[in-house]
C-alpha cells in the first residue's frame, strides 16, 4: 500500500483527527491531470467553487461564513472585547484635501470637520493604551476600515503599537482598507448585517463621529438594540453635540410620543477624546462587567 506524507494528526484545538483534511483533498484535486471530466464546473470541490458558492441559493451559506470567519480569527488573537468607532469617510485628516466636496460650503464644513478626525485619533490612542494592559485582549479599536473617522480611529492604535480591526464592506467607492489597519485584523464583508452584528457583539463602548447615512444607520441599530432590552446598556458616546442636535431632534421624538423621555439619555455628548475615554473609565469603574444593566424594552 502506498505510503502518503506524514502530518500531524492534531488539530490546533488538540483534538485528535485521523481523517484527511480538506486542504490536502484540495490540493489533491488540482493535481488531477486536465481532461474534459476535470475540466468541467461540476467536478469543482464545493467548497472551492466560487461560482457555486455565489448562487443565489447559497446565500444562507454565505451568511454563516462572513459570520464565523471573523469570529473564528478574533477568537484565535484573544481579542474579547472592543471599543466602536463609527463615522463619516468624507472627514480629512487636518490640513488634507476635503475631497468629497461638491461645492463651497461642503469644502469649508469638512475642512472644520478635521478637527473631529484629531479627536478619533486621540481618543484611539487613548483605548489602545489601555488594551496594552491587557495585551491587546480587551478594548481594542474596531472601525469600518476605510478613510476619514475610520482612518483616524486605526491610525490611532497604531501611532502606540497596538493593533486595530477594520470591517470594510464592498461598495463602489470609499472601501478600500485604510493602511492604518492590521493586516490580520482586516476583514471584508458583503452582507451589511453580518458587518454590523460584528461590530457590537464584543462591543465595551461605542462612539460616534460626524456622518452621513451609513454612520446614521449604525448609530440608530445602536440606540434601537439598547432601547429594546437587546443590547446592554454600555457607553454610546456622540462627538460634537452641535452637529448632532442639529442633525437629529432627540427632544421632538420625545415631545411627540414615539420614543420615551429617558431613551433620549441612551446617548452621552463629548467634545473631546479625553472627555469619552473618561466616561468608558468610570462606568468600568463603578458597574460590574459581568452585570452590565440591560433596558427593560417595556413599551
Amino acid at each position: 500500500m502506498a505510503r502518503m506524507k506524514k502530518r500531524n494528526l492534531r488539530r490546533k484545538d488538540g483534538v485528535w483527527d485521523p481523517l484527511v483534511d480538506s486542504q490536502q483533498a484540495k490540493h489533491r484535486a488540482a493535481g488531477v491531470p486536465p481532461t474534459p471530466q476535470s475540466m468541467s464546473p461540476s467536478y469543482r470541490l464545493a467548497y472551492v467553487d466560487d461560482d457555486f458558492l455565489s448562487r443565489e441559493e447559497l446565500r444562507p451559506v454565505r451568511l454563516q461564513l462572513e459570520l464565523l470567519k471573523t469570529e473564528m480569527m478574533l477568537a484565535e488573537r484573544g481579542i474579547t472585547s472592543t471599543v466602536v468607532m463609527f463615522g463619516g469617510a468624507r472627514i480629512p485628516e487636518p490640513g488634507g484635501d476635503a475631497w468629497a466636496a461638491k461645492n463651497e460650503i461642503q469644502r469649508k464644513n469638512l475642512t472644520e470637520a478635521s478637527a473631529y478626525y484629531e479627536e478619533a485619533r486621540k481618543f484611539a490612542r487613548l483605548c489602545s493604551e489601555h488594551s496594552a494592559q491587557s495585551d491587546y485582549k480587551e478594548f481594542v479599536v474596531v472601525t469600518g476600515g476605510g478613510p476619514g473617522v475610520m482612518e483616524a480611529g486605526n491610525r490611532g492604535a497604531m501611532d502606540v503599537g497596538a493593533p486595530s480591526i477594520g470591517l470594510n464592506i464592498v461598495l463602489p467607492h470609499e472601501q478600500a482598507p485604510n493602511r492604518y489597519v492590521t493586516p490580520d485584523l482586516s476583514f471584508n464583508f458583503h452582507y451589511f448585517a453580518i458587518r454590523k452584528m460584528h461590530f457590537l457583539v464584543r462591543a465595551k463602548a461605542v462612539t460616534v463621529f460626524p456622518g452621513g447615512f451609513g454612520t446614521l444607520d449604525e448609530l440608530f441599530e445602536t440606540m434601537t438594540l439598547m432601547q429594546t432590552g437587546r443590547m446592554a446598556l454600555v457607553p454610546l458616546i456622540l462627538f460634537g453635540e452641535k452637529f448632532w442636535r442639529s442633525i437629529i431632534n432627540f427632544d421632538a421624538l420625545a415631545e411627540f410620543g414615539t420614543i420615551a423621555p429617558d431613551d433620549i439619555n441612551l446617548v452621552q455628548f463629548v467634545e473631546t477624546a479625553d472627555e469619552a475615554w473618561k466616561i468608558i473609565s468610570d462606568f468600568y469603574e463603578k458597574v460590574d462587567p459581568t452585570a452590565v444593566p440591560i433596558a427593560s424594552g417595556a413599551r
